[in-house]
């Protein structure tokens, strides 16, 4: 059996090395100083027709909370997106106006700025082109979005904020992407507990060190090497690798997922893996919500993963024994992975008074 993840089963030993400063400033042209994580690296890109701005920033919270971007003025973004539940809604599938359910559950917002392609299916490559989706989306939000331009006009208070924030306060589709897109932006997790362990600000206990280390090992069962097989979707600090993998939940798809975009039968059934910041907080799992706790899910990769010829290579050939059929990990090691993921909420990004509701806010 070829074994692909050697490097992976080391990470877990270095991730008591100090990162660097634990936050770091991107200067930025406009006057919004966007803070960062130092250990989650630089490697992301604001667009050059977008720079982020206080006014910019404030006006996409306000849209994003505001109910009167859908069509029956009952739900807005953060309906779907709720910060005490890790920006999701906990539910197994989102529901739009007049309880129209959608076929998939309604994913994290967090660290997007890291992110390379947005949905389960990755039909989009930039925030500025999703935002809008949704709120077009028959089953969500439901306002075509020129009569949602011609809504925010009429609303005394709107044509200021956009004036401030672009220079124009003529409402446009591009514009209310853009000013989502900058508070979408700013929803940075990174000062969980694995957080100040990776950053050398403190020390690890020894299940602590065990679990990170089980998470991100692939196991190699010839060299003795166990590991929990997570890391090979979900690694990195940022637990995210901008990947998409059919992770056997059927043996024939029945959500084609990045499959019915490509056209290709060699991604039928492959959904984006999604950071698992603040995963405790985020039930129920999977693009259909069909596992209620973290431990069906394990139990899903331990026991239950239906094989295909769409099953990714990275589960297929995971095992913790030599010539094993599947992954097969103790109950003390599920126990331990779950200790970690618990270790990835981040009580600081869920209370950031910055990523509330404004409108709550203003009449208090």
């Amino acid at each position: 059996m070829l074994k692909i993840g050697g490097l992976l089963a080391s990470l877990g030993m270095l991730l008591v090395i100090t990162a660097g400063n634990f936050w770091q400033k991107e200067s930025q042209a406009s006057d919004y100083q966007l803070i960062t994580p130092a250990h989650f690296g630089n490697q992301y890109q604001i667009p050059a027709d977008n720079p982020m701005s206080e006014a910019g920033v404030e006006l996409g919270r306000h849209l994003f909370y505001d109910v009167r971007l859908s069509r029956n003025d009952s739900i807005s973004c953060a309906t779907c997106h709720q910060p005490q539940l890790g920006f999701t809604d906990g539910k197994a599938r989102a529901v739009g106006i007049a309880g129209r359910i959608h076929s998939r559950s309604s994913m994290a917002l967090v660290n997007l700025l890291w992110t390379k392609q947005f949905f389960w299916d990755g039909r989009v490559s930039s925030l500025e082109a999703q935002v809008l989706l949704p709120i077009q989306d028959p089953k969500e939000m439901d306002m075509p979005i020129n009569q949602l331009v011609g809504k925010l006009q009429k609303l005394p208070e709107y044509p200021p904020m956009f004036k401030k924030a672009f220079g124009i306060g003529k409402i446009s589709p591009q514009n209310i992407a853009k000013a989502i897109a900058q508070f979408e932006r700013t929803l940075i997790s990174g000062n969980a507990r694995y957080d100040q362990i990776v950053s050398g600000k403190i020390a690890p206990s020894e299940r602590e060190q065990r679990a990170i280390q089980l998470f991100m090992t692939h196991p190699i069962p010839e060299a003795g090497i166990r590991g929990g097989n997570c890391g090979d979707c979900h690694g990195g600090y940022l637990t995210q690798l901008n990947t998409f993998h059919n992770n056997g939940l059927e043996q024939e798809p029945l959500d084609w997922g990045l499959g019915a975009i490509t056209g290709k039968t060699f991604d039928r059934g492959k959904m984006k893996a999604p950071s698992l910041r603040n995963i405790a907080l985020t039930a129920p799992y999977m693009h259909d919500g069909r596992f209620k706790t973290l431990r069906e899910v394990l139990d899903h990769y331990n026991d239950h993963v239906q094989s295909s010829k769409y099953l990714d290579p990275l589960i297929v050939e995971a095992t913790n024994e030599v010539d094993g059929q599947s992954l097969l990990l103790t109950e003390a090691e599920k126990a331990d992975i779950i200790y970690f993921l618990n270790m990835l909420t981040d009580s600081s990004f869920i209370n950031n008074p910055k990523f509330a509701n404004p409108f709550k806010a203003e009449k208090e």
